[in-house]
């Protein structure tokens, strides 16, 4: 097989909501997902797609910024890859994808949060060097 990394155009931004819904521990509608994508392609993101010919199987959201303890980073966000295509090396792909194009970025640092019951994910961070650093809180308002 022979896949394709590239950024999702902003005009495409919905083609993600699909694999979004999917991964989410708590449901959001499809409406909502719209309203905050088409806001979020207009601030500091930006989304990355893994290709199966014209088919999108993964994406992760990525979000720059600066830091004063990291410096230029970007955020890594709803990473996720088809239920088909897993355990066959496409996430470490992708990943060192994802590190080539935040350091063409200028970026010194990548950052993550990822559900607490999502065990598979934290063996995966850890095997591609990301460290615990503290804990991520949400208050709804």
């Amino acid at each position: 097989m022979s896949f394709a990394f590239k950024i999702i155009e902003k005009n495409e931004i919905y083609t993600i909501i699909p694999l979004v819904e999917k991964l989410n521990d708590y449901k959001v509608p499809s409406s909502v997902l719209i309203d905050r994508f088409s806001e979020m392609v207009n601030q500091n993101y930006e989304c990355a797609g893994i290709y199966d010919e014209n088919k999108i199987i993964g994406i992760c959201g990525l979000w720059f910024c600066t830091r004063h303890y990291s410096g230029k980073s970007v955020e890594v966000d709803h990473v996720y890859i088809e239920d088909a295509y897993r355990g066959k090396g496409l996430g470490k792909a992708f990943f060192k994808w994802i590190y080539n194009y935040a350091k063409v970025n200028g970026c010194e640092s990548i950052e993550l949060n990822t559900y607490i019951s999502n065990h598979a994910s934290h063996k995966f961070y850890y095997n591609e060097g990301f460290n615990i650093l503290g804990y991520h809180f949400l208050k709804k308002l």
